[in-house]
């Protein structure tokens, strides 16, 4: 492993998945609202969209991707609509009054949970341009497949800690009680998050 460079590669990892954006708002509106088993869940869906993205760029996908512009519009089309589809959610949640929003939604099921965070990260056409640009700097070529693969673990484990840790986090009771006394604050602040989101993806020039 000498020639890689593996803390720049966790470092880089580590602000992508621990700095605010779709993926951490919605562990934390699901913890909150229906507590650590769905978070926990919907985290392991983040995690496992976030391995397919990394081993697709360290196998060379993201270059066929960028090599293929429509693959990339389709996906960032799909982010951009599934975002705007939270956005809309949240939204709604927030224009209803009291506590009969919360009584109306009961929790999901846990696999209902992880496929929405499987899709979160799937549909993130940056991802994959972000783990592209992440090996391509923190690999040499040529690289053996056994410290491809060491890399590749690694990142999997500091994300799925990351991710699980928002998870548990925010389904503590003190998240909770907050949740249940600022409901309407929270859910309007995730609808102008997902909005600005999936402006973002729709407008970008990805490149």
């Amino acid at each position: 492993m000498a020639d890689v460079n593996l803390m720049l590669i966790l470092g880089a990892a580590f602000l992508g998945a621990a700095s605010p954006g779709p993926a951490t708002l919605t562990i934390a509106g699901t913890a909150m609202r229906h507590g650590r088993k769905p978070g926990l869940a919907l985290a392991a869906g983040v995690c496992s969209g976030s391995l397919i993205w990394s081993v697709s760029a360290a196998f060379g996908l993201g270059a066929v991707m960028l090599a293929n512009a429509w693959i990339i519009e389709m996906v960032r089309y799909a982010g951009a609509g599934y975002l705007m589809y939270l956005a809309l959610r949240s939204a709604r949640s927030a224009l209803r009054p009291g506590t009969a929003a919360l009584r109306a939604a009961p929790a999901p099921a846990l696999r209902a949970a992880y496929a929405k965070g499987l899709a979160l990260h799937l549909t993130n056409p940056k991802a994959v341009l972000f783990f592209g640009a992440l090996y391509a700097i923190g690999l040499p070529p040529g690289t053996p497949p056994s410290e491809l693969l060491t890399v590749m673990g690694a990142i999997a484990v500091q994300s799925a800690l990351i991710f699980h840790g928002y998870a548990l986090l925010f389904s503590s009771a003190a998240a909770a009680r907050s949740y249940l006394r600022l409901r309407r604050g929270f859910e309007a602040v995730f609808a102008a998050a997902f909005a600005t989101a999936s402006w973002q993806i729709f407008a970008a020039r990805l490149s």
